[in-house]
């Protein structure tokens, strides 16, 4: 039985820290020249991700923005992308920016991602959020006019700020896109994001699975946004620091993220005849 492995990375392949620890790169760069099949799934990007998993770069197509986009490591080509029609992004913009919220909004502009705001108009959050973005970080498009945000293809827009203004806005947008919304874990601040209709880590991670001729995934989560991914899986696998509404949906717990769990069980597991 071909098997293809999963995980999402924050809170569950990645230390607390938001870093690979050696022994998890070094264990999974050893399964994989086994012939393991193993790739992330994350709401990060791919450049974002890359630098918490100190070049330990999968050989196979990877999940990114939540599945918004499934791109090459390493070179961030993308393979696969689902982003809003125009009347969509524009619609989506012109309520934010009447509801006074100034997003970060990512687009596919020239066949790379990037991600435009107009820094003097984001909330101090979003300020924050920026700022942890390195200088050299490729996808930085910082703007001055609400017509720029508007550039190439929209896939997915972040608005960081008070409850009693965001939640009004995902009640608007829920029933018609893909919005989370959701506490940051890390930092104690709403967040409410908005990504196409069908956008997901499920329907990327099935879309991988059909491309690698794969029989089955097995997948590692952490949050209820892995829900989907797990409900996709035939096997899954809930780290023992997730929380109780994906642990029930779990076929097992695993090892914390701070013990290394999935490359723990990677090592027990896997079966070269996989």
């Amino acid at each position: 039985m071909k098997t293809l492995y999963i995980s999402d990375l924050d809170g569950t392949l990645l230390r607390n820290n938001g870093r690979v620890s050696d022994f998890t790169k070094s264990a999974i760069e050893s399964l994989t020249d086994r012939g393991m099949l193993f790739l992330y799934a994350t709401s990060r990007s791919e450049v974002s991700s890359s630098i918490a998993l100190s070049r330990l770069t999968p050989s196979l197509p990877v999940i990114v923005y939540n599945g918004a986009a499934i791109v090459k490591p390493g070179s961030g080509e993308v393979i696969f992308k689902n982003n809003f029609s125009k009347p969509e992004s524009d619609e989506i913009l012109d309520k934010l920016i009447s509801a006074g919220v100034y997003p970060v909004v990512y687009s596919f502009i020239d066949g790379a991602d990037k991600f435009s705001f107009i820094y003097d108009m984001c909330t101090a959050p979003e300020r924050d959020y920026i700022n942890t973005k390195t200088p050299d970080d490729r996808r930085l498009r910082p703007v001055n006019t609400v017509d720029e945000l508007r550039a190439g293809d929209v896939f997915y827009f972040t608005c960081i700020g008070r409850p009693e203004i965001l939640l009004p806005l995902y009640r608007h947008f829920e029933h018609r896109f893909r919005c989370l919304y959701e506490i940051n874990r890390y930092t104690g601040e709403q967040w409410l994001e908005i990504m196409p209709k069908g956008v997901s880590k499920a329907n990327a991670a099935k879309t991988l699975k059909k491309f690698l001729s794969a029989d089955r995934i097995v997948s590692f989560g952490d949050g209820i946004n892995d829900r989907e991914l797990f409900e996709a899986s035939e096997l899954r696998y809930a780290v023992s620091n997730a929380c109780d509404d994906l642990k029930a949906l779990a076929t097992g717990i695993i090892k914390s993220n701070e013990e290394d769990g999935v490359a723990k069980f990677l090592l027990e597991h896997f079966k070269e005849d996989e």
